[in-house]
């Protein structure tokens, strides 16, 4: 989408503060947050891109001042809000009045589920539209749902340099429209093509890029 949640390519925000020797984990709370978030699996779809389009309807102020796994709690109440599993009433005292429904993961299924989960790959009929080393260009798109075309690249011309068949296209199952699988590319687009002459000539950036996002240049 549109907004201060697709940070790539930004200026403006400072040097990384990378840590070194960084735990997985600042504090406990923060591992028992990511556990939530990897078993959660409801009847309307739960899926790793409805799990991106509800961060970034964060509101811009709290998405820049909150900590990584502070998002994940949000997003976390967000889905269980959808599900019915919650009322806004009973997540903001904090506890349940009765059980919504029992159909929650059990413990014992928890491996399973994160060793066997279903692979984002597809049987289409369609045949690739695109060939590797075509010259395309990615689409000038200005979305409000999700989408995994980062807005640097927009408009913007490269190379494919792989094919990786047809995988479930995120823009549509985000928003539980389905799977809708496309073929999905590697695109490289080099570094002067993207942020100008400024940019290191020897540099370039690889893109998977599902093919609605493209065409021939």
């Amino acid at each position: 989408m549109n907004a201060i949640h697709d940070l790539g390519g930004m200026h403006g925000f400072g040097a990384i503060d990378a840590e070194r020797n960084e735990p997985p984990f600042h504090e406990a709370w923060e591992g028992r947050a990511g556990g939530i978030l990897e078993v959660m699996t409801f009847p309307a779809g739960f899926t790793v891109d409805r799990f991106r389009y509800l961060r970034e309807t964060l509101r811009p102020a709290l998405y820049l001042t909150q900590t990584y796994y502070e998002q994940w709690i949000y997003i976390a109440e967000q889905a269980l809000l959808e599900s019915g599993m919650i009322s806004a009433e009973e997540l903001a005292r904090g506890k349940t009045q009765t059980p919504k429904r029992d159909d929650a993961m059990r413990s014992d299924a928890v491996w399973g589920f994160l060793h066997d989960r279903t692979h984002s790959g597809r049987d289409v009929s369609d045949t690739p539209r695109f060939a590797i080393g075509q010259r395309v260009r990615a689409d000038n798109m200005q979305p409000t749902g999700h989408t995994r075309l980062p807005r640097y690249a927009r408009g913007k011309t490269g190379n494919i340099v792989s094919h990786h068949g047809a995988h479930v296209l995120p823009d549509a199952s985000a928003h539980g429209k389905g799977d809708m699988p496309q073929h999905l590319y590697t695109v490289r687009f080099a570094a002067r093509e993207l942020w100008g002459d400024r940019a290191n000539p020897r540099d370039s950036v690889h893109l998977d890029l599902w093919e609605s996002y493209l065409e021939s240049a």
